[in-house]
């Protein structure tokens, strides 16, 4: 699972326990403005393909996808072991098309980064939980 925050003017994503180690990464800071949007859509996921050609990672087929993959011709960043609990992060000017992460509570973290992008202020944090 990760954790989404937005911190001053950077959306900063931190991956817990393993995922960590399968990633080869604990988090990803982007900044805002590279953020196109992010949405909550967990038929989306279940219908995109975990697959992919893996750089780092790790992926057991309809269980779990964590780590870079190349999809489509765009490097997506996974980190999902239950698709309903996921956010999709739509980015541009970045090393990554989207980042598809699962979180606590998804509806929250999407409020979130929607209010921050909107107000251009970096602002707004979902409570840790």
């Amino acid at each position: 699972m990760a954790h989404v925050v937005v911190d001053g003017s950077e959306l900063v994503v931190s991956l817990d326990g393993a995922d960590k180690l399968w990633a080869f990464r604990g988090h990803l800071a982007i900044p805002l403005s590279h953020v196109a949007g992010i949405r909550h859509d967990p038929d989306e996921v279940r219908a995109t393909e975990w697959t992919g050609v893996k750089a780092y990672g790790a992926r057991i087929p309809d269980r779990m996808a964590v780590g870079s993959f190349h999809q489509s011709g765009d490097w997506v960043f996974w980190d999902v072991h239950d698709p309903d609990r996921t956010v999709i992060v739509e980015l541009h000017d970045e090393h990554y098309a989207r980042l598809v992460v699962e979180v606590e509570d998804p509806e929250q973290v999407v409020e979130a980064v929607a209010t921050a992008l909107r107000s251009g202020s970096g602002s707004a944090t979902p409570p840790a939980g």
